[in-house]
């Protein structure tokens, strides 16, 4: 038991410190390229129109502020993971062997799913700091990412039915629903709708701290379930996250951008399924939905609505910007919010 506890707040804490040191040379070269946006703000998605309130909010910002900060977050995991596998190998003890999490059922995938989504955002981030000669709207095109967050999916579905077994989630207070091959599909959709709520990398500090407790959740979950290497690995990306936060808090050294946010969104799915939490994803998660879904409501009102909006800003921690309030103190409550979610999730996941 003492071993296994171990295992889990060790990597998690090396995973701080190594990503602690990763950030000088990050920054050095970040700002030495100016790997920033040519101009602030953004433009309108899916057909909603323009965004010239939240331009105004954000006119000093993103220019003179680096992307890529996510790096940190997966780079600290992966050299993590794979320096505590070294270390079992060459030094093949009963403890070193133990604190190794690299399983095929239940970490290969996750980090797999991490580290290439990851890349798709940093290359990505280095078509926005560099395409087209300064852009609003630029990167890889939205459709493209969705594709391959979809893609992904379908991989990441597959393993789980022809791989592992799984053909259907646990639904607390009501038991296992059985999918069979609909399970795919089932896998695809909910990483589309985590990508959605990506989304909520809008704010310095916000998304690192939230995706902080849902990994932390979710460890928590793992750990209770006897997924030991699970657990380990999600505690690990969680020190990872908080290391980046540590350096995002206002005023923000750099972004975590899309290198940061479609790594963990899509890992995070990974790891909802593994757990057999899936179920309270929405609860634990309610943040990223929650952004999501004022996207949706704010773009079908003005396209149904002739203009008319539901939110002054969206997503939704921008319409509280708009409202007057510090981006700091939008951070820090739905900071709180994210660990209140957090604890009634792992509560309903336990008592169901």
């Amino acid at each position: 038991m003492i071993l296994n506890v171990v295992k889990v707040f060790f990597p998690a804490t090396l995973a701080f410190f190594i990503g602690i040191a990763l950030t000088p040379m990050l920054t050095h070269y970040l700002y030495k390229y100016k790997l920033w946006k040519k101009k602030s703000g953004k433009a309108g998605s899916l057909g909603g129109g323009g965004t010239p309130i939240f331009n105004k909010l954000h006119k000093d910002r993103d220019t003179g502020t680096p992307r890529m900060g996510g790096v940190v977050i997966w780079a600290s995991a992966f050299l993590t993971i794979v320096l505590i596998w070294i270390v079992s190998k060459v030094f093949p003890t009963d403890i070193t062997q133990k604190m190794d999490m690299l399983s095929r059922g239940q970490t290969w995938l996750p980090l797999f799913t991490l580290i290439s989504a990851s890349l798709v955002g940093l290359a990505d981030d280095f078509l926005v700091v560099w395409g087209r000669g300064g852009y609003i709207a630029g990167g890889i095109p939205l459709r493209i990412r969705i594709a391959i967050v979809l893609l992904l999916g379908l991989l990441g579905g597959s393993w789980f039915f022809f791989k592992l077994g799984v053909t259907g989630f646990h639904l607390p207070f009501a038991g296992t629903v059985l999918l069979g091959p609909l399970f795919i599909p089932f896998f695809m959709l909910v990483m589309l709708a985590l990508f959605s709520g990506g989304v909520i990398d809008g704010i310095d500090g916000l998304s690192g701290g939230i995706m902080a407790v849902i990994f932390g959740a979710y460890a928590g979950i793992a750990f209770f379930q006897h997924q030991i290497d699970l657990a380990a690995f999600c505690a690990v990306v969680a020190g990872g996250t908080l290391a980046f936060l540590w350096f995002n808090i206002p005023p923000a050294r750099f972004y975590m951008s899309e290198t940061g946010i479609l790594g963990l969104t899509t890992s995070l799915t990974v790891v909802a399924f593994l757990a057999n939490g899936v179920a309270v994803l929405p609860i634990i998660a309610l943040p990223l939905f929650a952004a999501s879904l004022s996207d949706i409501i704010q773009i079908s009102s003005k396209k149904l609505r002739n203009g008319k909006k539901v939110f002054l800003v969206a997503p939704l921690h921008h319409h509280f910007e708009a409202l007057g309030w510090p981006p700091y103190k939008v951070t820090m409550r739905f900071w709180i919010i994210s660990v209140i979610c957090a604890i009634i999730g792992m509560v309903i996941f336990f008592i169901g």
